[in-house]
């Protein structure tokens, strides 16, 4: 057996049924053993996009996915998704081809230190030297991209390793033993008999619900605990969907770019329980403020813990085994007309942003889409004010909200739809980006055809990098530049030579017709709405 067919009995033995990548010529022992392999190869049209689509996939499935690059440019090209990847938590087994073992050092063609180039983007990294490592690197890969705090693992492999034959036989490891890797934590009942004493002390606790909840697939047993003990929640961007929107106790999204009211939530509360979530600027720009209130921080990482601020009391541990203990615990809110209150708050904020009437008011768009969408289905939005402004709008029912917000990537949503839609082919599916965004991942347009992938792309048009040019607005009195995108390219000739249909909407007008339009439509379709570049997030 060579290293190559190694390599595919090793994703055989995860159940890794698709993988998606680019090829070339230090990675083409591993794809002369996929011709023989039952597992599907998705060719994406940039390397990037391998990782951004395996991130869908893998949000989706809930479980690890694989992305494939050759060496050097193919390689360095992955980094950004990896980095993506990490900043999410998403797991991911990346493997790179790389020159001959002999050749390591030397800079030769197309060779790049990939191990050095990630190690600030990965959980771990290998350098296979040997075959009979393959499958000890492979177990050990996608055991740690799986457990504790997920994320992205990379093995990369010379070409000679791929090609050489094995000298012991294949054997797929049971178990993995690795010195210094520990992540299943025993939860200190001491700490959590602390956190349900704190509670007991508390008149206005509130649950803040990030990323980890849904990464752990802890979203029920967080609802159960919240209508259990009538305790309210917010939620970062990366935390939406841990309740639905219109849930009586989901108080939106806190933030730079949230709620007004969820931000007031925070401001009343005298116990914020942050789980899953690192609560970094773009959800609580000052930290230091929470120091008036009590905060219990609950992570599976240890390394999350007290990054960004001191909590009064720490815990660590899976959500759903710590939420599990303590729904069995006696806890009781002393106010009861805590929920009650912020639902006053919540009707007496005023949403004081004015919105140009010329064109699309892109509020309107993402409620309506909202409203039209079946309750199962998954949104993904790019970066930029469409993703505040989808973020800020979406009313999540029973879906899924996809987007990038710890390394906020531009052109994510297409090729991470992709993945997500493969995951979950029954499954409505939209992608939601800027002009800008769109222009980073169109390419990826040719693999959703490719692979009858009939994925909806709405994109919001201002002919700006929206985002960028509001900052310079507010920051450097509209001094604008590098930010115009100008009237290119014709999206109605993208859309005909990626056999999508295609539909256009310039007036809040025609926003209901276009998107029954869109939606109804059996095969891939491209809205473009024309929003006006004075409309502003904040």
């Amino acid at each position: 057996m060579t290293g190559a067919q190694a390599m595919i009995k090793c994703l055989e033995a995860e159940g890794v049924t698709r993988v998606f990548g680019y090829p070339g010529v230090a990675i083409a022992p591993f794809y002369e053993g996929l011709y023989n392999s039952d597992i599907e190869h998705v060719l994406v049209r940039q390397e990037q996009n391998a990782g951004h689509a395996a991130s869908g996939y893998a949000r989706m499935s809930r479980k690890t996915a694989v992305c494939v690059v050759t060496s050097g440019p193919g390689a360095t090209n992955l980094i950004t998704a990896l980095a993506t990847a990490y900043a999410d938590s998403i797991p991911l087994v990346a493997i790179s081809g790389q020159v001959s073992s002999k050749q390591l050092g030397r800079d030769v063609f197309q060779e790049a230190d990939m191990r050095g180039a990630t190690r600030s983007f990965v959980k771990y990294s290998f350098l296979v030297k040997d075959p009979d490592d393959i499958p000890r690197a492979f177990k050990e890969a996608f055991y740690i991209a799986s457990t504790g705090r997920k994320g992205p693992v990379l093995i990369d492999i010379p070409m000679d390793v791929q090609s050489a034959t094995l000298k012991k036989q294949f054997v797929y490891p049971e178990q993995v033993l690795i010195r210094g890797y520990k992540p299943e934590i025993k939860i200190n009942r001491i700490q959590l008999r602390k956190v349900a004493n704190l509670l007991n002390q508390s008149e206005r606790p509130l649950i803040c619900a990030g990323g980890g909840v849904i990464l752990s697939n802890g979203e029920e047993i967080i609802r159960e605990f919240c209508e259990k003990f009538n305790i309210p929640l917010v939620h970062t961007m990366m935390g939406m969907g841990v309740m639905p929107k219109r849930h009586p106790l989901n108080f939106g999204m806190l933030g730079n770019n949230g709620k007004p009211y969820a931000n007031k939530a925070v401001g009343k509360a005298d116990l914020l329980v942050v789980v899953g979530a690192r609560i970094a600027d773009r959800t609580i720009p000052k930290p230091e403020n929470l120091t008036r209130r009590s905060v219990i921080h609950i992570d599976i990482d240890t390394a999350e813990i007290g990054k960004n601020m001191g909590p009064t009391i720490p815990l660590v541990g899976d959500l759903r085994e710590v939420f599990s203990l303590l729904l069995n615990e006696e806890i009781s809110v002393k106010s009861s007309k805590w929920a009650d209150e912020l639902e006053v708050v919540k009707h007496e904020t005023v949403d004081t942003r004015e919105f140009s009437d010329r064109f699309v008011n892109p509020n309107t768009l993402v409620q309506t889409l909202s409203e039209k969408l079946d309750d199962d289905a998954i949104y993904v939005a790019d970066v930029g004010q469409n993703q505040l402004w989808s973020a800020d709008n979406y009313v999540m029912k029973e879906g899924r909200f996809l987007t990038t917000g710890g390394m906020g990537t531009m052109g994510y949503s297409i090729p991470a739809a992709i993945g997500a839609m493969m995951a979950c082919p029954g499954r409505q599916t939209v992608a939601v980006t800027g002009d800008g965004a769109f222009q980073m991942s169109m390419s990826e347009l040719a693999t959703m055809k490719a692979n009858d992938v009939k994925l909806k792309v709405i994109i919001m048009k201002n002919d700006n990098l929206g985002l960028v040019r509001e900052y310079q607005h507010s920051l450097y009195d509209g001094h604008y530049m590098g930010v115009g995108l100008g009237d290119w390219p014709r999206y109605d000739k993208v859309a005909e030579a990626y056999g999508m249909s295609y539909y256009e909407c310039d007036s809040n007008d025609d926003i209901d017709d276009k998107l029954d339009t869109l939606l109804s439509d059996p095969e891939a379709g491209l809205l473009v709405c024309r929003v006006d570049e004075e409309n502003r997030v904040k």
